[in-house]
């Protein structure tokens, strides 16, 4: 069944017309996409389109379900390439909007990543209850199934409320290449388990460690001095699966610096001559909160005597103070200028730090967060001297580890067949039967994943302290953007038909007519592409071609396809530019056109697909 939130959802912003004539039907399985067509839809529903995006927004839910199954997958930007990649977020309450917000964050940490996939989100709105490890399994399938359709658009990671073994369930249902950051056992690299994120944001500590003095031209920072590296200290707002392996990776990378501060939803613990991160690690990883429990067994009974301080008010480690502040909780403004705000501490009340480098997802497009995050770093930023690392600069690294499941590929020869989809006990077999193999495959990703990761993190840690050093009046916001823009319009320049083309709707010459007519209509596209009998491209045939028989009363009740079909119709290479497509459909006064290699038809461009999302782009980066 439909969650609640999403019938509501769609109770108020669309008509009952609206829902029977596009929500598309399959086996109990609802999908209802919208695109830039629906702008003024998505005005209403707090998405506005601009020149990133986004390209696609879908709800979707399953109605044959006896469990609330249903969410929202948003596309945002292709640009990097496709698929899209991102995570999925399951939480009850989880609206449209918040996972609009998460894929703009995606488009510009996959830039910053400088990965060939653009950025995408995905969010299961969970039932508002407990539910028992079945129940959130059977969510998880159900989902995927859901997700299939668009494999070619989205790839989904782990995120907030899922996790590597989520991952592994999508994997079962929709094939290896369906899911990042799946298990070692299936050759991937589960970015929890190995600390993808935290490892950049600890490479960029160490790299800003030696390069912040040049921020000494800037006012704000002219009497700057950076500690030696056993003066070093760091709190952790969020002791969960970044801040908990971001303090341990600490501890081995930096050992001279010190944890000296961490929270969880329970409260948070604070000493400034370092904390016992090996125990609170080993703590997490058994019960997931630490706080409260490490006060109860090895404070509690030391009263006012004991060096380690420990409050219930998780906000308060805010006011602590440290060379290094890691926001790793899942907190979009942990700082603001107003009370009314809710951020977790004001500037007024916050600590004494010089560097603040944000693992958790802190971005947002919408117009109201922008000023508040503008009025917070003018503050904190130009004011007070403190150096931001923005988030998609340095927590890129979950991303960087789980797309190499995807940039290494699958051999053919493991990839899980066809009949095994959606049987566990099975597929658990033939993963046991090849786990040497993907035990080896899984450790080719991880060091890849780590190399791309230092190189990636240490190369944006560089241009940011030289755009700002540069720039007096620059945010640090603003430079982040600014990096990861300029690696969107870099791949827009080199972007061929086979990057941009989508999904073509196709019917064999011998067909009737209204087999062509159907998948027009059913596709909500002006062409479909016609295959002889080698399934090679012999003609095309659009909505026009179709009219103009009706409208000379033509009867078609006896007509095949290739009575009506364009046999010399025009087509592109897969490694045509994209003004080259365009030179293609201006010279043949065409809308549309197949993107073909030797005979076999891969996709299809349009005008609209241009006019809409590439030329703007393409113009901008040239």
């Amino acid at each position: 069944m439909i969650p609640q939130s999403m019938q509501s959802l769609l109770d108020a912003y669309f008509p009952k017309g609206m829902l029977q004539n596009r929500v598309a039907r399959q086996d109990g399985q609802c999908h209802l996409e919208l695109n830039h067509r629906d702008e003024k839809l998505l005005n209403q529903l707090g998405i506005t389109l601009d020149e990133l995006g986004p390209f696609l927004v879908v709800l979707m839910w399953d109605e044959a379900s006896d469990l609330e199954i249903g969410g929202y997958l948003v596309v945002d930007n292709l640009s990097m390439g496709a698929p899209t990649i991102g995570g999925i977020r399951m939480l009850p309450g989880l609206e449209l909007l918040d996972v609009y917000n998460l894929a703009r964050g995606m488009t510009l940490k996959s830039g910053a990543a400088n990965l060939p996939h653009g950025g995408g989100k995905s969010g299961i709105v969970a039932p508002d209850r407990q539910l028992s490890a079945e129940e959130h399994e059977l969510i998880i399938r159900g989902f995927a199934r859901l997700l299939k359709r668009y494999q070619h658009l989205y790839v989904p990671g782990p995120d907030v409320g899922t996790n590597d073994h989520d991952m592994k369930t999508i994997a079962i249902e929709n094939g290896l290449d369906a899911a990042m950051s799946k298990p070692a056992d299936m050759g991937g690299t589960p970015i929890d388990e190995l600390g993808g994120a935290a490892g950049g944001i600890i490479t960029a500590l160490d790299v800003l460690l030696h390069i912040m003095p040049r921020l000494k031209v800037l006012p704000q920072f002219s009497h700057m001095v950076i500690p030696s590296k056993d003066e070093v200290t760091v709190l952790f707002q969020g002791f969960g699966a970044v801040g908990a392996n971001a303090a341990n990776l600490l501890k081995e990378r930096l050992p001279e610096a010190k944890t000296i501060g961490i929270s969880d939803a329970e409260g948070y613990l604070y000493d400034p001559a370092g904390l016992p991160v090996d125990e609170l690690f080993q703590a997490w990883q058994q019960h997931g909160l630490v706080t409260k429990a490490h006060f109860q067994q090895h404070l509690a009974d030391q009263g006012r005597h004991a060096r380690t301080k420990f409050s219930s008010d998780s906000n308060n480690l805010l006011r602590e103070k440290a060379f290094c502040l890691v926001p790793a909780a899942p907190v979009f403004n942990y700082l603001g200028v107003d009370l009314p705000e809710g951020a977790s501490m004001t500037i007024d009340t916050m600590g004494q730090w010089q560097v603040i480098i944000e693992a958790a997802n802190t971005y947002s497009p919408d117009p109201n967060r922008r000023a508040q995050r503008t009025r917070m770093e003018q503050r904190v930023y130009l004011e007070k001297g403190i150096l931001i690392a923005s988030d998609y600069l340095v927590n890129s690294g979950g991303v960087i580890f789980a797309a190499q499941d995807y940039l290494i590929p699958t051999p053919d020869h493991l990839q899980l067949p066809e009949h095994l989809l959606g049987n566990r006990e099975a597929v658990d077999e033939w993963l046991h039967e090849h786990a040497g193999e993907f035990e080896a495959l899984s450790a080719q990703r991880q060091v890849a994943g780590e190399a791309w990761r230092e190189d990636v993190i240490r190369t944006n840690m560089v241009e940011l302290i030289t755009l700002l050093a540069g720039n007096p009046n620059m945010l640090p916001s603003q430079a982040a953007e600014r990096v990861s823009l300029r690696r969107l319009n870099e791949r827009e320049k080199i972007r061929t038909a086979k990057d941009i083309m989508m999904p073509v709707a196709s019917v064999k010459f011998d067909a009737p007519i209204q087999d062509a007519a159907a998948k027009i209509v059913e596709g909500d596209v002006n062409l479909a592409v016609v295959l002889g009998p080698d399934d090679k491209l012999v003609g095309v045939i659009t909505a026009w071609d179709l009219a103009q028989a009706i409208a000379r009363a033509t009867s078609l009740a006896d007509m095949r396809v290739d009575h009506l079909m364009i046999r010399k119709s025009v087509s592109v290479a897969p490694h045509h530019t994209v003004l080259q497509v365009l030179n293609q459909l201006e010279e043949n006064r065409v809308s549309a056109v197949p993107v073909v290699e030797d005979g076999q038809v891969l996709g299809m461009i349009n005008s609209d697909l241009l006019a809409h999302w590439y030329l703007p782009h393409l113009l901008k980066a040239n």
